[in-house]
C-alpha cells in the first residue's frame, strides 16, 4: 500500500502534548499485538457539533497521515479528521480522580466558535 508522505511535521498540523504522547505510547504498548497506533477520528456535525475521539488502529489506510514520536507513540489520522484538527491540541489530563484525553482549540481550522446560533432559541 502506498502511503503518501506528509511534507508537514506534526507540530505544523496539530500539537500533541508530552503527556498525551507518553500516554498514547503506554496504551499502544499495553494493547494487543495487532494494534499499530492510536487513530484520531471526527464524527457528527450539525447543532451538536463535531465529536472528536480516539481509538486503537490495527491497520493503516492508504489516505492516513502518520505521526510518530520519540517515546514510541504512533498516531493515524485520515484527511477529514486532519482537516478538522488542523491547529488543534491533543492533551492528556490526569488529576488523580479522572484521566482523559482533551481536544483543545478544535474550531481553529474551521473558524467557528463551537456554538450553533440557530439551536436552543425560544420561539416568539
Amino acid at each position: 500500500m502506498d502511503v503518501q508522505e506528509n511534507t508537514k511535521t506534526m507540530a505544523e498540523l496539530i500539537n500533541v502534548t508530552d503527556a498525551a504522547r507518553h500516554k498514547m505510547a503506554e496504551l499502544i504498548e499495553g494493547a494487543d499485538a495487532d494494534i499499530e497506533a492510536v487513530r484520531v477520528f471526527v464524527s457528527g456535525g450539525g447543532c451538536g457539533g463535531m465529536n472528536y475521539g480516539m481509538t486503537f488502529a490495527d491497520r493503516l489506510d492508504e489516505r492516513d497521515q502518520v505521526f510518530t514520536g520519540d517515546v514510541g507513540f504512533r498516531l493515524y489520522m485520515d484527511p477529514v479528521a486532519l482537516g478538522y484538527m488542523h491547529g488543534a491540541e491533543i492533551d492528556y489530563k490526569d488529576d488523580g480522580v479522572n484521566a482523559t484525553f482533551v481536544f483543545n482549540n478544535v474550531f481553529k481550522s474551521v473558524g467557528g466558535s463551537g456554538a450553533c446560533g440557530g439551536c436552543g432559541g425560544a420561539s416568539h
